[in-house]
């Protein structure tokens, strides 16, 4: 299903329910995009999925036969969507909504807060954001907090990811 974010698109394809729902996503994909002062209309697809799908992805596309919280895939180069040649097609997003409710669950904090988290960090991607190393990882982090902020929800990532740093 297709959901306007604002002067974007987003277009949610949900293979397992979908605890959020299209209509928010789509607000908070359209305020992080303004919140990035993105200028141009964006398509993005946002596939909420199972482990066995990301873990297929992982193993396809990073050569990593495990499954993972998110997967991004921009669009290379970046180009017009076909059914809307005013949208530019930003990429992908899978999400493993059972990977997130695990991750809730064990750190004690919402599963919205965790959807939105790994949300954010697929659109930094898709954006041109990385995290190869402990300072590029750092500025994500810290931009991700921003994105969250700016939907009001919070997230305490060092919980989380105390055993990145």
């Amino acid at each position: 299903m297709t959901q306007t974010c604002f002067d974007s698109e987003l277009v949610v394809q949900a293979v397992v329910p979908d605890p959020i729902g299209e209509a928010q996503w789509s607000l908070w994909f359209g305020q992080w995009l303004i919140q990035m002062e993105c200028q141009e209309r964006f398509e993005v697809v946002l596939r909420l999925t199972d482990d066995n799908e990301l873990c297929t992805l992982n193993t396809q596309f990073r050569g990593i036969a495990a499954a993972t919280d998110v997967l991004a895939f921009p669009a290379e180069p970046m180009g017009l969507s076909p059914e809307d040649e005013d949208l530019t097609y930003l990429g992908d997003i899978a999400i493993s909504v059972p990977w997130a409710t695990r991750r809730s669950e064990e750190f004690g904090h919402s599963l919205y807060s965790e959807l939105a988290w790994l949300g954010a960090h697929g659109l930094l991607h898709l954006l041109g954001w990385d995290h190869p190393d402990e300072v590029s990882w750092q500025q994500m982090v810290s931009k991700q907090c921003q994105l969250l902020e700016g939907v009001n929800l919070t997230y305490d990532w060092s919980r989380v990811y105390s055993n990145v740093l």
